[in-house]
């Protein structure tokens, strides 16, 4: 028996953050910011009470922004290549300390930075943070790095475009042009290339143009400058992964990232989330993961890659410990509770993904996407419950909640840079549900309303289960077998011979549905179970019971479930 992975993400500057202001391109000062010192301990263990074993804190590291810190030694942005007032959380400026805006004392940002790792740990949580390596802040400059460090494009040749030492890609002899309707001031010679890649000297608006991008050995033409790994290398270990590599040369961005990720282990992070590392090459993430693993084994390693073709080299070639499911089941999902898609489109998934399905990170809300009750995803938070169990209880996988869904947060607010739907990640801002939880830094739920308190008590609980065992699908075989069984239902088993579980979820806002589930012999003889009856309790609110009988091998169970409900039955083998 396992225990599940549930990972809370938070966007730090805004978690603790109680001002109500909510001006659009507010300044701090204006609509506040929060800090470190927020989460305190009954922050803490609060979240931790919601189910949470990790915590993602998001847009730690020191991002351009446009705040003044000039009197703490640090080089002022241009706002021109800076998103929102806040700043972007992906355009990292240095990356061997934090965001000055977190900090109490902008002077000892590291050290609170430091003891809030401390704080989480003693709150029997781990740490996560971000690592970007595909691009940087168009201004990078750092001034914590460590002596011997050399900053990112320090040595770099800016005469060619390509260089395999050269951290970034240039045009020579060509300026940096801000994007046309892009206004201010920026002086860039020569221009760099951009961090999705756009290589023209004026990126356009829609490009990522506050951002530049890291060269790791690919020259222009696409072909790799570095050592490929030998063949049926996928199958090996991370350690022998390890020792390849410390007999090969490799690009000079690769020791950089790998002094960076190595830094922050020694600072007590527990592992990282990797930014679009899909458009990084998977043979630097075998080096970096293997190097990291070689110093924390139990270092938890999530990507963010979103095509399918490279789940599984960037999963045993880079050695990733977990991937974003996010364009199979978090679209899935998402299109059958947005439009009323049917619900036969989600077994095939798990069938698709059953050799790596406990390594794919399940979510239905995180900083890029919309949050679950704006009316451009659910319209209410409520509509996503069933989802939301089915992503949770499907695999082993870990899951993970974005702060404010919980008591569902709707993302209301012009915040500036950002537009309604999603929190916004450029902006100073407050988020107001999250904050009814907040409760004037209490963090006891006293301002949120009948229906948000419902909701989180719901999230509780659902977060706390352990379920375990092997995943059946139990849908298409009722969808053959089962009057009145229908396709905005859906379910599944999970379970051993010790313990079994049945999870039935009514995706309908609207209908009410009674059926006999059918439970194939195959599930039953798996689960060592003669024939007879067995008492199965609803397992989270426990209001509920109904029996399974089991004839010549086979099952059956009467269903009878409400609009929007789950039914979530388990049965122990004393």
């Amino acid at each position: 028996m396992s225990d599940k992975i549930v990972v809370y993400q938070v966007l730090t500057r805004l978690f603790g953050n109680t001002n109500t202001t909510n001006k659009a391109w507010g300044t701090k000062e204006e609509n506040g910011v929060g800090k470190f010192s927020d989460f305190t301990e009954k922050a803490l263990l609060e979240i931790k009470k919601l189910g949470a074993t990790h915590i993602w804190f998001t847009g730690v590291l020191h991002h351009a922004l446009t705040t003044d810190y000039t009197a703490y030694g640090i080089c002022n942005d241009f706002p021109a290549v800076v998103k929102g007032r806040a700043g972007s959380p992906y355009a990292i400026k240095d990356y061997y300390t934090v965001n000055p805006d977190l900090a109490d004392n902008p002077a000892e940002r590291l050290e609170e930075w430091e003891a809030l790792i401390a704080r989480t740990h003693q709150c029997g949580l781990k740490v996560i943070m971000d690592i970007v390596p595909n691009h940087v802040a168009r201004r990078y400059e750092s001034i914590a790095k460590p002596e011997e460090v050399r900053g990112f494009g320090e040595d770099d040749d800016v005469s060619v475009t390509y260089a395999v030492n050269n951290n970034f890609y240039y045009n020579p002899n060509e300026a940096f042009q801000l994007p046309e309707g892009i206004y201010g001031e920026y002086h860039e010679f020569p221009a760099k290339w951009t961090g999705n890649g756009a290589r023209a000297s004026q990126p356009d608006r829609n490009d990522w143009y506050e951002t530049v991008k890291l060269n790791y050995g690919v020259r222009p033409d696409g072909t790799k400058d570095f050592p490929t790994l030998p063949a049926g290398f996928e199958n090996e270990a991370t350690e022998i992964h390890y020792h390849f590599w410390q007999n090969q040369i490799v690009p000079d961005t690769w020791q950089k990232f790998k002094d960076i990720a190595l830094y922050w282990l020694e600072k007590g992070v527990d592992g990282f989330r990797y930014d679009m590392a899909e458009m990084v090459p998977v043979e630097f993430w075998s080096y970096l993961n293997s190097a990291i693993k070689h110093h924390k084994p139990e270092a938890f390693l999530l990507a963010e890659v979103y095509n399918p073709n490279e789940y599984r080299p960037y999963l045993h070639l880079g050695k990733m410990d977990y991937l974003y499911d996010k364009v199979q089941l978090y679209d899935t999902l998402r299109a059958i509770v947005s439009y009323g898609h049917t619900t036969d489109t989600l077994a095939p998934i798990q069938h698709n993904l059953s050799d790596i399905s406990d390594r794919m990170l399940h979510f239905l809300e995180n900083h890029d996407e919309q949050r679950i009750a704006s009316p451009e995803f659910a319209g209410y938070a409520e509509k996503a419950k069933p989802a939301m169990v089915v992503s949770t209880l499907i695999s082993e996988s870990p899951v993970m909640v974005y702060f404010g869904q919980e008591v569902g947060e709707r993302a209301a607010e012009w915040a500036g840079f950002g537009s309604p739907s999603r929190t916004s990640i450029f902006d100073y801002i407050g988020v107001p549900a999250h904050q009814r939880w907040v409760n004037n830094k209490r963090f006891d739920g006293g301002q949120l309303s009948e229906a948000e308190r419902a909701l989180r008590d719901f999230y509780q609980r659902l977060l706390n289960l352990k379920v375990n065992g092997a995943y059946t699908d139990l849908h298409a075989y009722n969808r053959e077998h089962t009057a009145y069984y229908n396709d905005k239902v859906y379910s599944f088993a999970r379970g051993y011979e010790e313990e079994q579980w049945v999870i039935v979820s009514n995706f309908s806002p609207y209908e009410s549905y009674g059926f006999d589930l059918q439970l194939p012999a195959y599930l039953l003889g798996s689960w060592f179970l003669n024939d007879g009856s067995y008492p199965l309790t609803e397992a989270l609110y426990s209001t509920k019971e109904t029996m399974l009988y089991i004839e010549n091998g086979k099952g059956h169970m009467r269903v009878d479930i409400a609009p929007l409900e789950s039914l979530i039955f388990k049965r122990i083998n004393h």
